[in-house]
């Protein structure tokens, strides 16, 4: 299978600090990918440096065979729920729009069709009959929804999600998972930040165990093992089962 993204021997470091040591990967379409491992395992800076955000030690990214820069709009971001300004006087139709700006140059005017096509990501998403709402005004799963629907509105074919769970019911973490599986049923590469263990063999095909460096990875019924788990950990989870 061709892979969406190829990662080889990355290493970032924060003011000389090793973040992520000598990593490599490969990710895949029409796959859903989970990143788990403990806080400061550098999950987040690996996002910042497949979208591009920061410059690597060491090491190479590709997307779709091609740099970072020349496919950026067909990644799409859907950031953690503290790192968002949700008293910004913005409403959801002008987040799903959003989706549209790269896709066009400084002070273009967005066309009918970029309007439709939020329109379409709004109703698909369930969230249209909110789209006049400033976006702190709505519940934690209509605002992750929000930020997916932008994605589509992108038409990325690469979506990172970081923790989109917190702060979500139960019911709403359910019909999100399954708007995703869609998208991956359609192609789309899903990869997802992730902290409920429990949910792995549920929710992804395929988990990165990561603490710094790969501890493990690939397809989760042979990657996901007490072992790996406990060693991406530092051994820490005895109570997990």
């Amino acid at each position: 299978m061709e892979t969406t993204i190829s990662i080889k021997s990355l290493s970032v470091s924060y003011e000389e600090k090793i973040v992520l040591k000598d990593v490599n990967l490969s990710i895949f379409p029409g796959r859903i990918t989970g990143i788990v491992g403990p806080n400061g395992a550098g999950k987040s800076t690996l996002y910042k440096a497949i979208l591009g955000l920061l410059e690597p030690n060491t090491g190479s990214i590709s997307i779709q065979g091609r740099k970072v820069h020349d496919v950026r709009k067909k990644m799409a971001y859907v950031p953690q729920k503290d790192g968002v300004n949700w008293q910004f006087p913005t409403t959801v139709y002008d987040v799903v729009l959003m989706g549209r700006f790269p896709h066009k140059r400084i002070f273009q005017i967005l066309s009918s069709e970029d309007h439709q096509i939020a329109v379409d990501a709004m109703h698909s998403l369930g969230i249209h009959e909110f789209r006049n709402r400033q976006i702190g005004a709505l519940s934690g799963g209509q605002q992750q929804r929000v930020f997916i629907a932008r994605a589509l509105c992108q038409q990325a074919d690469i979506i990172l999600l970081d923790e989109p769970f917190v702060g979500v019911d139960v019911k709403t973490e359910q019909q999100i998972i399954q708007i995703l599986k869609n998208l991956s049923d359609e192609g789309k590469t899903i990869m997802m930040i992730h902290h409920d263990l429990t949910k792995v063999r549920t929710y992804f095909d395929d988990i990165i165990l990561l603490n710094k460096e790969i501890i493990a990875d690939g397809p989760v019924e042979s990657t996901f093992t007490k072992a790996n788990i406990s060693e991406a950990f530092n051994g820490k989870l005895t109570l997990f089962s």
